[in-house]
């Protein structure tokens, strides 16, 4: 077979952050995706992608992802390598059989109560965990998703990571704000929907210029990374059947 072209790229702004290997094999390359680095080619990125860059590392023009990461997110991805294997991997994320595990920096405050969808307390009077589900609408051309009445389209579990501290975020003036890790649990996979969820609930997560507000900052801008990590995920492989587990590396940081 042919080695696939691709449009020649006489410059991009580079995005200085390497990505690490956290597995492969023969049908899959699992990657440890740093912030700002897209999955695919888009927009002024081409190159400076995760998908173009283990191209060019491995030598392999075949590969693909299985599923995708925002660029703003950080974490554990999965590439295919053979072609054969491309239909089986895919379905295990289009059909969500896969776990996953996010966490993220957002304030430590009561939460509010949205105006559309759900919450229910999986261990009441405790807040957390609970289960938030709302109907989330992303239209072509507009930065934010939205929350509207309608039946409920995305599921997630919140929890608090106990196991961190809170921490004290300086601001101008002196004066700080506490912060605190959560565990994010999607139950299903639409455009931005952990970051919505948290917003709705008075918790934007640290870093996020899309929620509450668009904030525009500079393409060579990276010293603000959205707090939010794809921290573990997990699947049974389905050529080998044996149990697969991952988990990223990259740090939570103020």
């Amino acid at each position: 077979m042919a080695s696939k072209r691709h449009r020649w790229v006489t410059s991009e702004p580079d995005i200085p952050f390497e990505l690490s290997v956290l597995y492969e094999d023969e049908r899959i390359i699992v990657i440890d995706k740093p912030h700002f680095l897209p999955t695919t080619p888009r927009g002024m990125w081409y190159l400076s992608s995760a998908l173009m860059r283990l191209r060019q590392r491995f030598g392999e023009p075949d590969i693909i992802p299985a599923h995708r990461l925002d660029r703003a997110t950080a974490g554990v991805l999965v590439f295919v390598r053979e072609p054969k294997a491309r239909g089986a991997y895919q379905m295990l994320f289009q059909s969500r059989t896969v776990e996953k595990v996010y966490e993220c920096l957002a304030p430590a405050r009561p939460i509010v109560r949205p105006s559309t969808g759900t919450l229910t307390a999986l261990n009441p009077p405790a807040v957390f965990p609970l289960q938030r589900r709302s109907r989330i609408d992303k239209q072509p051309g507009r930065m934010q998703a939205r929350e509207v009445i309608g039946n409920p389209n995305t599921l997630t579990t919140i929890e608090i990571d106990d196991t961190s501290p809170l921490l004290l975020l300086a601001k101008n003036g002196g004066r700080g704000s506490s912060h605190r890790t959560y565990r994010l649990h999607p139950h299903t996979g639409k455009t931005h929907q952990l970051r919505v969820h948290m917003n709705s609930l008075g918790l934007p997560i640290l870093g996020d210029d899309l929620y509450p507000e668009v904030i525009n900052r500079p393409y060579d801008d990276f010293s603000q990374p959205l707090q939010l990590v794809a921290r573990e995920l997990s699947f049974v492989d389905p050529y080998s059947g044996q149990p697969m587990r991952f988990a990223s590396r990259i740090p939570l940081s103020s």
